[in-house]
């Protein structure tokens, strides 16, 4: 009878730990997610800066600044 209730006791240990690594690594994996998804975002605003700071150098050099020195 005692090797029921330990087989019993170990089997219900075992669920709940697995059932915690299952959090456990699905947590781990939604922020893996958020924190790629972060990396592109910034990457992308990064890209978005240089291709305007290309822009209105091009744009700077294209016109004329205005000022004629009078």
């Amino acid at each position: 009878m005692q090797y029921l209730a330990r087989l019993a006791a170990a089997a219900v240990l075992a669920t709940t730990v697995s059932g915690c690594a299952v959090v456990t690594v699905a947590s781990t994996a939604a922020s893996v997610a958020v924190t790629a998804g972060s990396l592109v975002v910034d990457a992308a605003v990064g890209t978005a800066k240089v291709t305007g700071a290309v822009a209105g150098a091009a744009v700077n050099a294209v016109l004329p600044s205005g000022n004629s020195g009078d």
